[in-house]
């Protein structure tokens, strides 16, 4: 097994609210791996505290067998791990192209920019198209493209995406998968994809955990999640609300794992 991230009983805190607790996690290069679960899971705060972006109450994030928990955020990615945030958080008032620059911003050599992103418009060609177009007139589909396109220009080692089909169509939610998927067999980079969308997330990832409540509940191959009943029940049978636990009692009995 070739590591690339290792995740060692991380924890993060809200003020007084600990938003993750005892998360273990592990991304091997070249896979693809995806994090589910409902709203308030804590699926966010796990990105975010692996990007950088809020400090771990404890634990270790090893990313090529270095411990990078604790760094800032910029020095994250120069490390090699990028994250695409939900929202897509794209700069409304640069043109595409400036957008798409600004994600090589960390590089520390600017050769090969111009190949990388002549590689991002051959991957999404509507970007192409409006190459000096201001980012905030794209439709929604068009910016999480964007998005996708300028977390590459920082030449990720691991790509992270935070729901990366939110407020997108059935149709355009496949596309994006599929362009995820082709980065991926293309150019090596591996991927970890906080997703709601379970049937789509376990169709492309290679492994899967499940948070509820701020843990890892489950983790497996996606064929095996995806044959699991309770994971049918809970994530593949239009009953997220309710988790793996149950119902909205779910504190109050102990789960027993099939």
């Amino acid at each position: 097994m070739d590591l690339l991230l290792e995740v060692r009983n991380l924890e993060t805190w809200y003020g007084p609210i600990a938003a993750m607790q005892g998360v273990n996690l592990q991304v091997e290069k070249g896979q693809m791996v995806a994090v589910l679960g409902a709203n308030g899971a804590g699926k966010t705060t796990l990105l975010n505290t692996l990007a950088g972006v809020i400090d771990p109450f404890k634990g270790q994030v090893l990313f090529n067998d270095q411990a990078i928990h604790g760094l800032d955020a910029d020095k994250v990615c120069r490390h090699g791990l990028v994250l695409v945030p939900e929202a897509r958080q794209i700069y409304p008032f640069l043109s595409v192209r400036e957008n798409l620059n600004m994600g090589a911003y960390t590089r520390r050599d600017p050769s090969g920019v111009s190949k990388d992103l002549e590689r991002v418009f051959q991957w999404f060609p509507r970007l192409k198209e409006r190459e000096q177009q201001h980012a905030g007139l794209l439709s929604g589909g068009e910016q999480q493209m964007l998005a996708i396109g300028r977390a590459y220009m920082a030449q990720p080692k691991l790509l992270m995406l935070d729901e990366p089909s939110l407020g997108l169509s059935p149709l355009l939610t496949k596309e994006i998968f599929n362009i995820i998927s082709r980065i991926r067999q293309e150019t090596g980079t591996s991927v970890l994809v906080v997703e709601q969308n379970a049937a789509i997330a376990l169709a492309h990832a290679d492994f899967g955990y499940i948070m509820e409540l701020g843990r890892i509940v489950a983790a497996d191959t996606c064929e095996a999640l995806s044959q699991k009943s309770d994971v049918k029940e809970a994530y593949l049978g239009g009953h997220v609300a309710q988790g793996l636990s149950g119902t909205s009692q779910r504190w109050k009995r102990r789960k027993t794992w099939r």
